[in-house]
């Protein structure tokens, strides 16, 4: 599960900077630093639907929000995690990624750890560490998702890993150390298909999700 997702409005991670580099800016607010203040704001703690889910209430793949391929894993999930609601898990998922993208392309270490996996957090640091070395800066910005669907789910010895698939367009801009556009343009957006792995130890006081893996839809 590629991230610490919040499910109240943050759900989240990222790929290498062979793909970030090429993107940047967010206009969402910086998540709170202190784990006491991002509950606060609404951030870490999850919303529980009003009533609880069962295995038979999986969505259908009709609505979009689920791939065919990924309904008996959800279905696995949900019957371990009852209180498990799919439309607000991708509702979070979609927040989740503005908020890694943004912290990416803006160098925000600290972020990037508590919403990514240690292994999806170290490799975005070594991007940030080489774009900066080389004085680069990122001008980018998620213009909108047009579309956050589970394309994958399974339950393996009692985490959670649920991949989404984020249709999306980016303006994205690169500058050099002394502001010259090397690359990109923020008045031509880019369509971008990128798939986020989230995972989740079922059962754990921790209602968070994190990035754990991310890849780009072939």
């Amino acid at each position: 599960m590629i991230v610490i997702l919040a499910l109240v409005a943050a759900f989240l991670a990222l790929r290498l900077y062979s793909v970030l580099g090429r993107r940047t800016g967010h206009e969402q607010q910086p998540a709170p630093q202190k784990p006491e203040e991002r509950a606060a704001a609404g951030v870490m703690q999850p919303r529980m639907p009003q009533r609880p889910l069962s295995p038979d209430h999986v969505p259908a793949a009709g609505d979009m929000l689920i791939a065919p391929e990924a309904e008996s894993g959800m279905r696995a999930i949900i019957g371990a995690d009852r209180h498990f609601d799919v439309p607000q898990f991708l509702d979070g998922a979609r927040s989740a990624y503005g908020m890694i993208l943004d912290a990416f392309w803006n160098g925000k270490r600290e972020d990037l750890g508590w919403l990514c996996d240690a292994d999806v957090a170290r490799s975005f640091e070594q991007a940030i560490d080489d774009r900066e070395a080389q004085g680069h800066v990122l001008e980018n910005r998620l213009v909108r998702i047009d579309k956050a669907q589970i394309v994958d789910a399974a339950l393996r010895s009692g985490t959670a890993s649920i991949t989404v698939q984020f249709d999306a367009d980016i303006a994205a801009v690169t500058r050099d150390r002394d502001g010259n556009v090397i690359a990109g343009s923020m008045s031509d957006a880019v369509t971008t298909h990128d798939i986020w792995t989230f995972t989740r130890q079922i059962g754990q006081a921790d209602p968070n999700w994190k990035l754990s893996e991310t890849d780009e839809a072939a």
